[in-house]
């Protein structure tokens, strides 16, 4: 049996615990459109808030139920999928879900101030651009800082 050098276990240890944020397919074109269209969607429900009880009950429950079919569509197809916030992501990618995170309240007082300035309509359509821009950012930075790490790790 062969023995390897600390250096070469430490390296492979590393790579393993990588392996779950670096080694997934990339999400397809649709995903950030998609994803905006599902926020702006959801803004857009609260219009019927007061005018109609039941439309609003009825396009939250189905917003929320296409959410929960993308996450389990995105597990399947991802296998493990680290969720930004959790786990202990190569230093890399924890620098890319510290801007990620950041960005989400940013994003949100930005629909909320158009929203209050203009309407739901604006803040529906604030946040599908908001939301399909950064999130198509985020995947850019995030493929970025994979390749980064599967490279430090060769």
């Amino acid at each position: 049996m062969e023995s390897f050098a600390p250096e070469e276990q430490l390296r492979a240890a590393e790579r393993g615990a990588a392996a779950p944020y670096v080694s997934y397919p990339p999400t397809p074109w649709w995903y950030a459109p998609s994803v905006g269209a599902w926020a702006a969607a959801m803004i857009g429900t609260f219009s019927w808030w007061r005018e109609n009880a039941g439309m609003f009950v009825g396009s939250l429950a189905a917003l929320i139920a296409v959410e929960l079919l993308f996450v389990v569509w995105m597990r399947r197809r991802h296998g493990a999928l680290p969720m930004p916030g959790t786990g202990k992501p190569p230093a890399e990618i924890a620098g890319v879900w510290r801007g990620y995170l950041s960005a989400l309240p940013v994003v949100a007082l930005l629909v909320g101030l158009v929203w209050w300035l203009v309407g739901v309509g604006a803040a529906a359509g604030t946040a599908f651009v908001l939301v399909t821009v950064g999130l198509a950012a985020y995947e850019r930075r995030y493929a970025m800082a994979a390749a980064r790490v599967r490279a430090r790790l060769r």
